[in-house]
């Protein structure tokens, strides 16, 4: 009976116009804040880690923006596709793709926990296919729901496990696209230790592995969340395979998320200790 109810929210929450949701959103990222303790002190600990001042509206800002990437998810994976597509005002830099695929190159897209993320592989798929990794989310009722909003256009979902990187491989040597989020904590063994902001993040291996086996080129993407609509930005991101690519990765990340700090997830755990891994050196 929950569920039934929790779906009737979501759709309900799908049919208001994307500006109220976003009026939305700010007051329940101000509650949240308000109302976990855990929440407020992680968001404020990882600002001050990244070396911003909490003094200059900037943590009132993302805390706004954290409660609109949620509260946006009904509209974007709710409403018909073309009208999720068509809010992107503007690509910057659509040319690196078309380039690749010129060439006959896959395509790896990194695209972290900054802005709408959900809209970028949505944007990317009216143009050539995409499969994007995912890890099913702990709502069973919620899977349905995500798998139906996100697999449209040519998007296509791989499960975070071995059989769903043999589909990012093969993905790639057809020269098709790939999505990953090179900011979410992997698991153990799928991970190393490189700094993020000067601290230590436990960051996946699998970007690197799947970008130097494929030859594929690696473009950063961000959606800028604006009020009418989504700006979306790809950049290439060259790697040196002789160093190590999770650190690249990170502080390329860094540069991407000091350009629009207040979109940034701020209040995702991004320092935990996967189960089984060891912690860093410096924190032991």
């Amino acid at each position: 009976m929950t569920q039934f109810f929790l779906k009737i929210i979501f759709r309900l929450l799908s049919c208001l116009p994307l500006a109220a949701l976003h009026r939305l959103g700010a007051l329940l990222g101000r509650l949240t804040y308000a109302m976990s303790e855990q929440y407020a002190v992680r968001m404020r600990d990882n600002l001050r880690q990244a070396g911003f001042s909490l003094d200059d509206g900037l943590l009132s800002a993302s805390i706004a923006e954290a409660g609109k990437s949620l509260i946006e998810l009904p509209w974007i994976w709710g409403r018909p596709y073309d009208a999720v597509v068509n809010r992107v005002l503007e690509c910057r830099g659509m040319e690196h793709v078309e380039v690749a695929r010129t060439q006959g190159k896959g395509i790896l897209f990194l695209t972290p926990h900054l802005g709408c993320f959900e809209i970028a592989s949505l944007y990317v798929a009216q143009h050539l296919p995409i499969t994007v990794l995912y890890r099913p989310p702990r709502l069973r009722w919620l899977e349905g729901v995500m798998r139906g909003g996100r697999e449209r256009g040519q998007v296509r979902l791989a499960r975070a496990d071995v059989s769903g990187v043999r589909l990012l491989y093969k993905a790639l040597r057809r020269g098709e696209a790939i999505g990953l989020l090179p900011d979410q904590v992997p698991s153990e063994g799928e991970g190393v230790w490189a700094d993020f902001f000067g601290r230590p993040a436990y960051t996946m291996t699998l970007a690197g592995r799947l970008a130097e086996a494929s030859g594929a080129v690696v473009l950063l993407v961000s959606a800028e969340r604006k009020a009418q609509g989504y700006v979306i930005r790809c950049e290439p991101l060259p790697l040196d395979f002789s160093l190590s690519v999770p650190q690249q990765i990170n502080s390329a990340l860094e540069r991407l998320i000091r350009q629009l700090p207040a979109q940034y997830l701020w209040s995702y755990n991004r320092y935990k200790v996967p189960r089984g891994v060891q912690p860093p050196d410096r924190e032991q």
